[in-house]
This record gives structure tokens, sequence and C-alpha cells, in this order.
């Protein structure tokens, strides 16, 4: 009996050991300040920051101050989150404050900035109402994702304006952080969001996994990814998912639109522009859809979230990746300190990729909203933008992490004489040639119908659609030309299609919509998919014969 008791508490002196070892960590009741930050960002981010900005406010105000992480998920786990806290926050101000009855009308409308003249006027004083509230969901900051959900969240009404550009005109200059760049927008003209970092995206791929896979070159553009020896090797996320992979996407699309148009300027030099460039974007739009369609139909699976990619083609499990470039670098990083082996490489595609901004926003109702302007103003200056692509431990830089990204700011880059504390001296994106151009005309209306049109043709029918990939790439010619013309047909899902049937149904106030859109396509599909892998048997029984 005593064996067994000293036994049990050895046991339970091993488990509270570390606990009771460990450094107490702050909590906000210590803290002179708090700040309440939601975010997609990494743990190495959030660390870097919430140090980085303690040093930056004690210095500036004297005070304390806490960093409350909410981490609820991926862009779009946060955007749902935000609008479930909003509308139930703006239900209770609307019929507790003003004594007004909820109806399922003012739900859809109060966040609408594009009402009608025509729209009732309940609706219109309920947008009114929104507007000119308080109303909170508890969090200061949207911190992270990309700028497509924060014009969104401007639009709404859910940002408001944290005084920075009255506090800081100078930053907002060409020299300093340009409004545009390459078509990408990076910072709100009111003031409700602005870009602290840059990103593109690119292809992440392990060298000994494209020798085991027969290749002799290394992947460099998106099509490359479509090739059938890649298939059940390439990682990929739910573009429904995740903001990152919708936006690697539709660059996919937007780089089949672009070689359309100079292909189309070449053939026809005297054409008149605007007809020659609708008649690429509606050409484009269907290459590059088929060129996600056979993607796809290579992927192992669609995950979640944007960092498992990465890190399963560092372990073998996937031959390549499509991935964020600070991914990718990372990864190739940290194969090499562990292994000393190159085996993971990482491209941009030329001309394939642009680079983006992941903003900030101080949310409506914030509780700490003078702390919170005050981070954004950290994020801003040039100390919050070492964070982001300085080495650890050199003057100004990450205590523990190397972030790997490249900071918004332009000017940053003009200081050569940071070269050597730089991760990634020889990097910069506002160099001539360095990324793509982003025409937001042709595909920024369709960005969310992108992702649910990728999703139904290629995820929900993955089972069909890798059995006909598989069937086509082992068919002879001229069956193998046939089954692919058949599998590739994708004109229910044309760019007509995606305004005229796809966005209605996404933005219906019934849901029941766009679920029974996504079931008749995904029928649709997986019909096709069917039709083209008996065309390519029948092909190769023919030729057994």
């Amino acid at each position: 009996m005593f064996k067994r008791v000293f036994l049990l508490l050895a046991l339970a002196a091993t488990v509270a050991l570390p606990f009771l070892l460990r450094p107490r960590q702050p909590t906000a009741t210590d803290a002179d300040d708090t700040l309440v930050l939601i975010t997609p960002h990494n743990e190495a981010i959030r660390h870097e920051f919430e140090v980085g900005f303690q040093h930056w406010y004690r210095a500036r105000t004297g005070r304390s101050v806490f960093l409350d992480w909410r981490v609820v998920g991926g862009t779009s786990d946060i955007i749902r989150y935000l609008d479930g806290e909003y509308t139930a926050a703006f239900r209770n101000y609307w019929t507790g404050r003003l004594g007004h009855p909820w109806s399922t009308e003012v739900q859809s409308g109060f966040k609408n900035s594009k009402l009608p003249a025509t729209a009732p006027e309940e609706i219109r004083a309920a947008r009114t109402a929104f507007l000119h509230s308080k109303v909170s969901c508890g969090i200061d900051l949207f911190y992270g994702g990309g700028n497509y959900e924060f014009v969104n969240q401007a639009n709404a009404g859910t940002l408001v304006d944290s005084g920075l550009l009255k506090l800081h005109p100078e930053w907002f200059t060409e020299a300093v952080m340009p409004r545009f760049h390459d078509g990408e927008e990076y910072w709100d003209s009111q003031g409700l969001w602005f870009g602290t970092v840059v990103s593109s995206y690119g292809i992440l791929f392990n060298r000994d996994s494209l020798r085991r896979l027969g290749f002799h070159s290394e992947p460099n553009q998106w099509t490359d990814l479509a090739d059938a020896r890649f298939r059940g090797e390439i990682a990929l996320c739910d573009p429904t998912k995740s903001g990152s992979i919708a936006a690697a996407f539709e660059e996919v699309i937007q780089q089949q639109m672009q070689r359309r148009l100079t292909e189309l300027r070449r053939i026809d030099p005297a054409g008149e522009p605007k007809v020659l460039e609708r008649q690429a974007v509606r050409e484009g739009w269907i290459t590059g859809i088929r060129l996600l369609q056979l993607i796809g139909a290579n992927a192992r699976y669609f995950t979640d979230t944007s960092q498992k990619p990465a890190i399963d083609v560092g372990a073998g499990d996937c031959a390549a990746g499509m991935c964020i470039d600070f991914y990718g670098r990372e990864e190739a990083d940290a194969v090499f300190r562990r292994t000393g082996t190159d085996r993971l490489g990482y491209v941009s595609p030329p001309g394939g990729s642009a680079y983006s901004v992941d903003p900030i926003g101080l949310l409506r109702g914030a509780p700490h909203a003078a702390v919170g302007a005050a981070f954004i103003e950290f994020a801003l200056s040039l100390e919050g933008q070492k964070l982001w692509n300085f080495l650890p431990g050199t003057p100004d830089g990450p205590q523990a992490y190397a972030l790997r990204r490249l900071p918004v700011r332009r000017d940053f880059y003009d200081h050569t004489e940071w070269r050597s504390f730089r991760s990634d001296p020889d990097v910069n994106p506002y160099a001539a040639g360095e990324g793509m151009v982003y025409h937001s005309e042709w595909t920024g209306a369709l960005f969310g119908e992108i992702g649910f049109i990728t999703r139904v043709m290629v995820q929900d029918t993955h089972p069909e659609l890798v059995k006909a990939w598989a069937a086509i790439a082992a068919a002879p010619e001229p069956a193998r030309t046939a089954a692919l013309k058949i599998l590739q047909d994708v004109s229910a899902v044309d760019y007509e299609a995606a305004f005229a049937m796809v966005k209605p149904a996404l933005h219906s106030k019934n849901q029941a919509d766009e679920v029974r859109l996504a079931r008749d396509l995904g029928d649709h599909f997986r019909l096709q998919y069917l039709r083209a892998e008996a065309a390519a048997r029948a092909g190769g029984l023919r030729d057994a014969r």
C-alpha cells in the first residue's frame, strides 16, 4: 500500500513540477492596459509583435499592456465569428436600446453598404443606426488576412477610423506606403484599414519526391502542378476556408487571362483594346478554371489550414503544395536547419503572383480603442516593420523567430545598412518585375465565387475526378484527348455563369439557394467525370484488342 501511495505521489510531482517551475505568465490584471486582437497569424508572429509592442508602448506611455489574442481559425472563420457577434450585439441595441422590432430584413440590411434608395425606411434606419453606434463585438483589432476581407468589413461598417492617416500623413505617400501597387490596394482611403506586410503565393516542392516521381526539372509555374505524375502528391487548402489559397486560385486565373491578352494583342495588334480585353478575360477564365481542375485532380487532400501543406511537403508526405511565400521559405529553412540538406525548394511563379497585403483595422465599439490605435501605429512604424524581416537577435529585430515576411513600407528597402540584419536581403516587392499586375476589375467581384466553383468542381467531386484523371493518364491516344475534352468541359461555370448563376446564389438571403446550386453543380460534374472515365477506359480496351 505504501509503495502505491509513493508511486502516485511521485507521478503527481512529475506532472506538477513543470507547471510549478514555469515562469509566471502575465495576466490582464497585472497590466495597466489591455488589448484584444482577433487574428489568423501564427504563434511566432503573435509572440514577436506582443513583445515588440509591449516594449514600444511602455517607452511611449510608461504603461504596461496585456495582449489578449483570440484565435478562432483562419480568416474565413474570423469573418463568420465577427458576423455573428455584430449581429447579436446590434440586435440587442436595436431592440433593447432603440425599441424596434427585429426582422430578417433588418438583419440582412444593417451591414449592407449597397442598400438601394428604394429600400424600406426601416432597413435604411437600421443601417444608419449601426453606422452611428458603438456596437461592439468585444474585440479591438482585426489583424491579418487579406485585403478582400478588410474591404468587405469596411463596407459593412465593422471597421472604424483609427486616426492614423491624420497622425502620420507623411507615411501615406508613394515613397513610403503607396495606396496601390501593381493593381493591389495597400490601404483604405478613409483610414479604416492598412496593409502591414506583403505576401505572394507560390509552390513549395520536395526535391526527393520529384526524383521519385521521375521529374528532371523543378516546377516554376502553376501549370507545372497539372502534370499527371503529381497524382495524389499535391497539398492544397479548401479555398472556402483559407483566404490565402482562395487568393492564390484567383491569381492562377488572372495569369491565364493576362497570357491570353498578350497573345490576342500579338495576333491582332490593331484590335480594339477593350474588345481584346473582354475576350481575354472570358477565355482566360476558362483556361484558369481548367488548370485549377487538373491541379485539384492531383491533390492528396484539401485542408482547412494554410500551414499544413508546407509541413507535409517538408515531411515528404506530398511532393509539392501551393502556399503563402513565407510558409514556403520558413519550411525550407526549418528542414535545412534540421537535416543540413536543401531537399525543399520554393518558387513564386514568375508573372503568376502579385504582392498583396495583410491588413489591420480597428473594430467598431473597440473596448480599448486608444490602445488599438497605438498598436496600429506601432505595426506601421519602422520599429514594427523590422520584426517582419530582421533576423532574431539583430538590433530591433525579433527575439526568437525569423518571420521571413516582407514589410509593406517602401522606405524600409531603402536602408541598405540593414541588409546584414535581414532574413531576405535580396527580395524587394517594389523592384520592377517582381510580381504580376493584378486587375481587380477582372476577378475581384468573383473572389468568393472562385472558391465556391473550385470547391464544388474539384473538392466535393474529388473521388470521381481522381478516378477519371487516372484513367485518362493511362489511356492511349486519341482516347486520352477525347476523354480529357469531356473532363474539362467547364461551360457550366464559365465567366458569364459565375455572375449570372453563382453570385446570386452565394448572396441570396435564402441559404438554401447556395446549397441547391452546390448540389446541382456537384451532380453535373460527377456525371461528367464518370463519362470521361468511361471514354478513357473504352479507348484503352479498344487499344488492347
